[in-house]
């Protein structure tokens, strides 16, 4: 293991944490804010830059998870949400978007206070994601179309044949999202529920539920019906099981880890659910020799080091063509002994902590296990000494095909670099991983670069960029990444499934 240059971020004034207004910690089932049914069982929301607790918020049970699906199962039902025209579901993310506009510094300084992300990063990408989320799909409500279909008997008969395809809302939507985007994750399983007519229970993860709690609050500000959306916190063992296992959800949308998406999909089986499982990743980050290295080079580090590397694209294999290897990782590895690490609050931080004690634990088991195998750490190798949870940036050379860290999601700011002798074997490397989620191209050659592009086993294939999501692209993975897509009209195929009509009309009624 080697020591690592990486500064923390000068502390001071700036440092210090702000005080957001907190959630009230109450539930959101049927319209109201409500306590759980079973009160006292707590979790602390820890702030992953000091360890220390920011406030508690509640653990539920299943009773709060019935309740909160029947009500959305009542509203779903109900004769008003069925009515509801298309432009008025529209009209209720539309109010939600300004209510989250209107309270964008409190959300933002909430979710990096709960998550560790970088302030400027909550409030520049994540509040706009979220935002833009709940316009782009106010939007799609009204798009809904079906089909109409020319029909022709299987049997030869005197009479006419008309037909039709509708798109039907699926149900009882459960929303499952993971703590590294918290608020935009849960505007990810929200939006398209509502806009294309579903209802929703959301679980957000135990790690940073607080946004998604203050979320509760300006959903009842925007005047949702009653029991459209609900919110229940709480560990997947027990409230996500309870949410996967209930017979009147319809449909899972999980956004989270391979293992857990697995369990999910065993799960769903017994009622038939339609999941949307968008999983892990182990990306590569693809430089061709006549790639732009002024560009390709802090690409490659922001592919990984970007939220500390819990990013489920990110670009952590690095597949380098040999004549420019030694530049390319050298830069990387500059990069990354530069970078300072710190408080998310703090101006001068580069990189925030993991989300927990544990998780950082696990990352360096992993690192730890590679360097036992045969890997070289390059920069970094280890966590951050101090109070919260750092981890180092890390570039691991001297990687194997087959070594623990070429294989496992790491989920952290740890990219393992490779040395490619033979142009031929990009394709055949890139592919060699069990994930298939995204990929980034760097180069010049565009003819190439499609050509590379149409080969890769990925949902998504960045070419010169990396990390760069477009509300109006399908987004989903191949392989152990994931099943189904979001965003774009993909969405609607998620949350809706197709109803034939089909209606025989008497040629004898026809008067002229």
């Amino acid at each position: 293991m080697t020591s690592n240059e990486s500064e923390r971020a000068p502390s001071g004034k700036a440092a210090i944490p702000p005080s957001p207004p907190l959630p009230s910690g109450l539930l959101l089932i049927d319209g109201q804010l409500a306590p759980p049914l079973r009160p006292g069982r707590m979790i602390d929301a820890l702030d992953p830059s000091t360890g220390r607790r920011i406030t508690q918020f509640p653990a539920c049970s299943r009773a709060d998870v019935d309740r909160a699906v029947m009500a959305a199962q009542r509203c779903f039902e109900s004769r008003a949400w069925r009515m509801m025209r298309p432009l008025d579901r529209g009209r209720l993310l539309e109010r939600l978007a300004l209510l989250v506009e209107k309270h964008r510094e409190e959300l933002a300084a909430l979710e990096s206070l709960d998550s560790g992300k970088l302030l400027a990063v909550t409030r520049a990408i994540d509040l706009q994601f979220t935002i833009d989320g709940l316009r782009h799909y106010a939007g799609w409500a009204s798009k809904i179309a079906g089909d109409y279909v020319s029909h022709s008997p299987l049997v030869p008969e005197d009479a006419v044949y008309r037909a039709y395809t509708q798109r039907r809302p699926l149900g009882v939507v459960g929303g499952i999202t993971p703590w590294n985007f918290p608020l935009g994750q849960a505007i990810q399983k929200i939006a398209p529920a509502i806009a294309f007519g579903c209802t929703v229970v959301l679980k957000p993860s135990p790690e940073t539920s607080l946004t998604t709690l203050r979320l509760g609050e300006l959903i009842v500000e925007a005047g949702f019906p009653a029991g459209s959306v609900n919110i229940v916190t709480g560990d997947g063992m027990e409230i996500g099981a309870a949410l996967v296992g209930h017979p009147a959800v319809r449909k899972i949308a999980f956004t989270g880890s391979t293992a857990t998406g697995q369990s999910i999909l065993a799960a769903s089986v017994a009622t038939m659910k339609r999941v949307t499982l968008e999983l892990g990743g182990k990306s590569p980050t693809i430089i061709l020799a006549d790639a732009d290295l002024d560009r390709a080079i802090p690409g490659a580090a922001a592919a990984i080091f970007a939220n500390s590397g819990q990013i489920c694209t990110a670009g952590s294999r690095l597949l380098v063509e040999a004549p420019i290897y030694d530049r390319v990782v050298e830069g990387v590895c500059e990069i990354a002994r530069g970078l300072k690490i710190g408080s998310a609050f703090d101006p001068a931080t580069q990189m925030g902590p993991l989300i927990s004690a544990q998780h950082r634990d696990r990352v360096d088991g992993i690192v730890e296990n590679g360097l036992a195998e045969g890997a070289v750490a390059l920069a970094g190798g280890g966590a951050v000494d101090g109070g919260g949870w750092f981890y180092k940036p890390t570039v691991l050379g001297g990687v194997s095909a087959q070594m623990s860290v070429m294989r496992e999601e790491i989920f952290g700011p740890v990219v393992c670099a490779v040395r490619v002798e033979d142009p031929g074997d990009i394709v055949r490397m890139a592919n060699d991983t069990p994930f298939g989620l995204a990929a980034s191209i760097w180069t010049r050659d565009l003819d190439r670069a499609h050509l590379l592009a149409e080969r890769i086993d990925a949902g998504t294939v960045w070419l010169n960029t990396h990390n760069v999501l477009d509300l109006t692209m399908p987004f989903g993975g191949h392989k152990l990444s994931g099943l189904g897509h979001e965003f774009g009209g993909d969405a609607m195929q998620a949350f809706t499934e197709p109803k034939a009509v089909c209606m025989r009309l008497d040629p004898g009624s026809m008067r002229y």
